[in-house]
């Protein structure tokens, strides 16, 4: 059967939508398969939410949206060329929104995790989906659906059926999570960590792990709270989770006293061998992807897993198939044109102190061919403050322990780690990523690793389109 085939299961009705934001269907009745908030991602069957933001106004976008096959339109202003289509009229559509989500969550009721952290949150959704899904339906946030309309709209999209629901809540600015966790009531939480990163929006670090903490808000009774025991910020968060009626707390990492305890890990190029302790219980597992990061984040995926009481082997068995996602790790061989090859590792989509070293750590376990050569393109990492200088400087270190042969570095910040590190390391660096593509692409060479990786407000992708150009792509992993 084709895709276009396929039925795509209801999800809202005219009649539900009306009865949950208390608005009035306008129109033929409709049956809506998605929920969709740009114009530009409607697929045919949702009903579009025209938000009303700073910068855009999507009641200016309904004839896109109708265009591209939605089935209805939320609207709280009725435009004057008034659409031939169905409308769902709300008082306001962003509290139409929260109150689509809320309705998702209490028709399911499902054992609802939220996932947050500095580092590492979609990933750690990623693998615990994986684990929960081998003991019952699962429904996760697609992609990076995290923000103050990204999370409700999650919840919204989320299926009557769903067992477990795994809804990932970031924030750059103190009061984002906290409405988001209060709609989606979950039954437990993971702090991935807690790092210097929207640093420039906080007064300290301290600041950020009390914004984190707004994800306990909403707790539903009795919820379990799985911290980084490895953090200095563990015991400000556990305070904060018992205040908001967390009954348990489970601490992962290497400290003696994690729950979830990593005892040993065998880091390869392409995997990972955990040797691990889960609330008592000594386990091995292996993992299809490089980085201790990973062996962290599985960590506190397996103590949820835990918490809610469901054996661990299923999950262990599910963590085999994680991936790694495009922009986040996602490893290709580029075949060049004129022979040979190199492999590239798109770490693009961001970029942040800690998560840098992380990528430089997998890149110098990579062993390239006798010709070939460790590559880093790195961009400025935002949103640092004051702090963003020292910040960059500070990179040095894991550049030259990981054996980086040549780099090339991007952004006005990027000026900090170049003064810090040993004349002929850095080979390029320019203030675009623009500029930068070019001159990225023509060194490579047969053999080479490279790895790319930056804040998304750099805007790295231009050097992977470049690099991938460079010849044929071969699958990733």
């Amino acid at each position: 059967m084709s895709a276009a085939m396929v039925q795509m299961p209801a999800l809202w009705t005219s009649a539900e939508a009306a009865a949950a934001t208390g608005g009035r269907a306008e129109g033929a009745p409709w049956v809506a398969t998605g929920v969709a908030l740009d114009s530009r991602s409607v697929a045919s069957g949702d009903l579009f939410v025209a938000l009303k933001g700073e910068t855009a106004d999507g009641h200016a976008y309904l004839a896109d949206a109708f265009k591209r096959g939605a089935v209805a339109a939320m609207v709280h202003e009725i435009p004057a060329a008034r659409p031939m289509r169905p409308l769902l009229v709300v008082p306001d559509t962003m509290a139409g929104l929260m109150a689509l989500a809320t309705r998702a969550r209490d028709r399911a009721r499902p054992q609802v995790i939220a996932v947050t952290g500095s580092v590492g949150k979609t990933g750690t959704k990623e693998a615990l989906k994986l684990a929960l899904a081998a003991h019952g339906s699962t429904y996760a946030s697609a992609g990076n659906l995290n923000s103050s309309t990204g999370a409700p709209l999650a919840l919204a999209r989320m299926p009557a059926d769903a067992v477990y629901a795994v809804l990932e809540m970031g924030m750059n600015r103190a009061g984002e999570i906290g409405p988001n966790s209060r709609v989606a009531r979950p039954h437990g939480a993971i702090v991935t960590t807690v790092e210097p990163v929207h640093l420039q929006f906080f007064p300290s670090v301290e600041a950020i792990a009390d914004a984190k903490a707004e994800v306990f808000e909403g707790f539903a009774p009795g919820a379990f709270a799985v911290l980084n025991r490895d953090n200095p910020h563990f015991d400000r968060l556990a305070a904060k989770a018992r205040a908001h009626g967390a009954d348990r707390i489970i601490g992962f990492g290497a400290h003696t006293l994690a729950e979830a305890r990593l005892i040993d890990v065998g880091l390869s190029e392409s995997e990972s061998t955990v040797v691990a302790e889960i609330l008592g219980k000594r386990i091995v597992y292996r993992l299809p992807v490089p980085g201790r990061h990973w062996s962290m984040n599985t960590l506190a995926v397996l103590g949820a897993v835990a918490a809610l009481g469901l054996p661990l082997e299923p999950s262990l068995a599910a963590l085999t198939r994680l991936s790694v996602l495009k922009g986040r790790g996602l490893r290709q061989t580029v075949r060049l044109a004129d022979g040979g090859s190199f492999e590239l590792i798109d770490d693009s989509y961001n970029a942040s102190p800690v998560a840098v070293a992380g990528a430089l750590d997998i890149l110098g376990r990579i062993h390239p061919p006798s010709r070939g050569r460790r590559i880093a393109i790195l961009g400025d990492m935002r949103e640092l403050g004051d702090a963003g200088p020292g910040l960059h400087a500070g990179l040095a270190p894991s550049v030259t322990s990981n054996h980086v042969d040549k780099l090339f570095l991007v952004g006005p910040l990027m000026r900090h780690l170049v003064e810090a590190l040993p004349a002929g390391i850095v080979q390029a660096h320019t203030q675009t990523s623009a500029e930068m593509a070019p001159i990225a692409a023509g060194a490579v060479r047969d053999g080479d690793v490279v790895t790319v990786k930056g804040s998304l407000g750099t805007n790295m992708a231009p050097i992977v389109a470049a690099l991938s150009a460079r010849g044929g792509v071969d699958g990733g992993r």
